[in-house]
């Protein structure tokens, strides 16, 4: 005879709830459980894989905030070129201001590589420390600057 406690088992069990049970019985117990523990897995796999197919074919995968041109053209901006100057010198005051905020190695880190196109080895050569701190704090600096937008 073996001991099973049906709250490891049940959800509607808030006590722990001991049973004595036969030994083939806990074996065909676990075997039927793991069945439906393995149907309710595919399940859910179907499902996800059936959203992500609707997702595709009706376009909704495309996100608003890739700042690809999608919702440009779905909401029907013209190109004004006034316009588009003000928002690239707004968007760049934007810019400097966020840079300026952040501590001054990561602001002439990011000043590097972004303005002057030295990739992460050649300014981490030039300052003496490894590749991956410089592309760690690179990207630090990028998630604080966002933060300010």
């Amino acid at each position: 005879m073996a001991t099973i406690n049906l709250r490891d088992y049940f959800l509607c069990y808030k006590l722990d709830c001991f049973v004595e049970v036969p030994d083939e019985d806990v074996e065909a117990f676990l075997a039927g459980l793991t069945i439906k523990l393995a149907d309710v897995y595919f399940k859910a796999q179907r499902e996800e894989n059936a959203y992500q197919r609707q997702q595709y074919r009706y376009k909704a995968h495309y996100s608003l905030d890739n700042d690809d041109g999608i919702e440009n053209d779905e909401i029907g901006v013209a190109d004004d070129p006034v316009f588009d100057e003000y928002v690239s010198k707004l968007t760049k005051e934007q810019l400097y201001y966020a840079i300026g905020k952040l501590p001054e190695k990561q602001a002439k880190r990011i000043y590097a590589h972004y303005y002057f196109g030295l990739s992460y080895t050649e300014i981490a050569k030039a300052e003496g420390v490894d590749e991956s701190a410089v592309r760690k704090s690179i990207e630090r600096g990028l998630l604080q600057a966002k933060k300010l937008f």
